[in-house]
């Protein structure tokens, strides 16, 4: 991912003349967002933490999938994402919380498909009640450097195609083997400074490919889509380490925040 921030100023020219094709994508999000936070006739009626702070199990499992976001580049194994949240979670609810780490720098979504295919982690997955999944930035990456620009442009929408397929194989393995555990997924953020060039492109972009998170956590039972971008972002340029693309410390706290507070006000979803 450390190419990130050139990688976006690739795609971010795609359909530049397009307002409509920006900003639509956005619109939808918020609705979804809206909706998350009603409780309707397929939800519990009760928010995430209240869920699992009611649950019997006096223990509670979280397995974390994905990138360098989840692995916790740059930071320590007590300052990252995973075990901070892991942590904070069991503070919350008056449980242990046991986590596990399987974040691996560099990971694509067909990397992390085919784990979970082939049963890479079958039994975690069976025997969690949280999974949290980071994945899609290094899809841009590894597609950006082995083609020019041109044809990086024109493969914008096969790409993103290929990452929702993924994702969308990943979470129905998921549910398959554990038809109960919540999963956790992260938003795609813009590491770009205000002041880049094209900087309003990639905010106007990252929608885009964010909606398919959505859409794919809209059809998966007990699923949240955290939203990072409310924390990463060209505001809180303090929470970006010195590559200027991956968290520091300080972000991995704002993420980790910004997740309890999710699991304190959006209600869970009936699994089925």
């Amino acid at each position: 991912m450390r190419a990130l921030k050139y990688t976006l100023a690739t795609f971010v020219l795609i359909g530049s003349g397009a307002a409509g094709w920006f900003y639509y994508p956005q619109y939808q999000i918020n609705k979804m967002k809206e909706e998350l936070v009603e409780a309707g006739t397929d939800y519990d009626r009760q928010t995430y933490l209240d869920y699992y702070r009611q649950s019997s199990d006096s223990e509670i499992n979280h397995l974390a999938l994905g990138d360098s976001v989840i692995h916790g580049f740059g930071a320590n194994e007590t300052e990252n994402l995973v075990y901070k949240f892991s942590s904070q979670l069991g503070v919350e609810l008056n449980k242990t919380v046991h986590y596990s780490n399987k974040g691996k720098n560099g990971l694509t979504s067909s990397e992390l498909n085919h784990q979970v295919k082939n049963g890479v982690f079958d039994e975690e997955i069976r025997n969690s009640d949280i999974i949290t999944i980071n994945i899609g930035g290094n899809d841009v990456l590894k597609i950006a450097k082995k083609q020019d620009f041109y044809t990086a442009i024109k493969s914008f929408d096969a790409l993103q195609s290929t990452f929702t397929s993924n994702l969308t194989e990943i979470s129905a393995r998921i549910k398959q083997l554990n038809p109960h555990a919540t999963i956790v997924f992260l938003e795609l953020y813009n590491p770009l400074p205000v002041d880049h060039q094209i900087y309003n492109l990639a905010d106007q972009l990252l929608p885009k490919w964010n909606l398919k998170i959505y859409e794919v956590a809209q059809q998966v039972p007990a699923s949240l889509v955290i939203e990072t971008t409310r924390v990463i972002n060209s505001q809180n340029p303090q929470n970006l380490s010195a590559d200027g693309v991956h968290p520091n410390v300080s972000g991995y706290a704002a993420i980790t925040e910004q997740m309890l507070n999710q699991f304190k006000k959006e209600y869970r979803r009936q699994a089925v």
